[in-house]
C-alpha cells in the first residue's frame, strides 16, 4: 500500500531483518497453528505484502505455487534475488495490495505481521478485503494478522533506538488522529557518509479497527464468518507480550 502520505517502505525494506529479527519464525508458528492441516491441501498461495518473503520463499521450498505481491520496490527486489539464488518459480509482483491483481485464483492468501495496519485511511480496509476476495477461488481461505486499537495506543508512548554497523535509527511516533484509529510514526536514518552520517527521514502510518469493525467489512466483502485467535495463543512467546494486542483472522470465500 502507500500514498504520497505512506509511500512503500525503503530503507525500512533494506534493513528489515536487522530492525525485526525473528519475524520469519513468529510468522511460520502463527500460520501452523491458524491452519493446521489445511496447509496440506493448499496447492497455490499468494503472499500479500509479503516484505522480504520468508513466508513466500518457505511455502515454494514446500512445492506451494507462490505469488508475492508487495508494493516496495526494495522488498521485491530482496524476495526476486532470493528466489533465483534458490531456483524457486515464485511470480514476484509488485502492487497496492488495496487493487492488486494476480493471473490465477488461489487457495490460500496470507497476509501476515500486521501488513494490514499499513494504512493512511481506515476505509481502506473494505477495498483490500475485496481485492483478496477477487484473487481466491470458491473455498479459498484468507489468513491475516492485526494490531489493535489497543496495540495501536501504545505505539504513541515510547521512542526507540536501533543501532548497527550500517545504521542508527531513532524510531518516533506522533500521536494518534482520527478518532484514535491512526499514528503517524517518523524514522530518523542517520546512514555512514564518508567520516560523517546522512540523515533521511521516512515517515509511516498506521491504522486500527475494532474487532466488530473486521468482521463487518469482511462479510460485506463476502466472506464467511472468521475464525479469530489472540496473538499470545497462536505466536511463540514474546518479551513484554500481551494479550489483546494482536488478532489472527482465518477466513473463506
Amino acid at each position: 500500500m502507500a500514498s504520497k502520505e505512506n509511500p512503500p517502505f525503503g530503507l525500512l525494506a533494506r534493513f528489515y531483518d536487522e530492525i525485526l529479527p525473528g519475524m520469519h519464525e513468529m510468522n511460520r508458528q502463527a500460520r501452523q497453528r491458524m491452519l493446521g492441516t489445511t496447509m496440506g491441501t493448499v496447492g497455490t498461495v499468494c503472499d500479500l505484502a509479503c516484505g522480504n518473503g520468508g513466508t513466500a520463499i518457505e511455502l515454494a521450498r514446500a512445492g506451494k505455487r507462490v505469488h508475492a505481491v508487495d508494493n516496495s520496490p526494495e522488498f521485491c527486489r530482496i524476495v526476486r534475488t532470493r528466489a533465483r539464488a534458490e531456483r524457486l518459480p515464485i511470480r514476484v509482483l509488485r502492487a497496492d495490495m488495496r487493487n492488486f491483481r494476480i493471473p490465477e485464483p488461489v487457495d490460500l492468501v496470507t497476509c501476515e505481521f500486521s501488513s494490514l495496519n499499513n494504512l493512511t485511511d481506515p476505509r481502506d480496509l473494505a477495498r483490500i478485503f475485496r481485492a483478496v476476495f477477487q484473487a481466491l477461488r470458491p473455498g479459498g481461505r484468507f489468513l491475516f494478522d492485526v494490531n489493535t486499537l489497543l496495540s495501536l495506543d501504545e505505539q504513541c508512548r515510547d521512542t526507540h533506538w536501533f543501532e548497527s554497523p550500517r545504521f542508527k535509527l531513532v524510531l518516533r511516533p506522533a500521536g494518534l488522529d482520527l478518532n484514535g484509529q491512526r499514528v503517524r510514526i517518523d524514522l530518523e536514518w542517520f546512514l555512514p557518509a564518508g567520516k560523517l552520517w546522512r540523515h533521511v527521514r521516512e515517515t509511516i502510518f498506521n491504522v486500527g479497527w475494532s474487532d466488530r469493525e473486521i468482521r463487518q467489512v469482511l462479510r460485506r466483502a463476502g466472506f464467511k464468518r472468521p475464525q479469530f485467535r489472540d496473538g499470545m495463543d497462536v505466536r511463540p512467546p514474546m518479551p513484554g507480550a500481551k494479550r489483546g494486542y494482536d488478532a489472527y483472522y482465518l477466513t473463506r470465500k
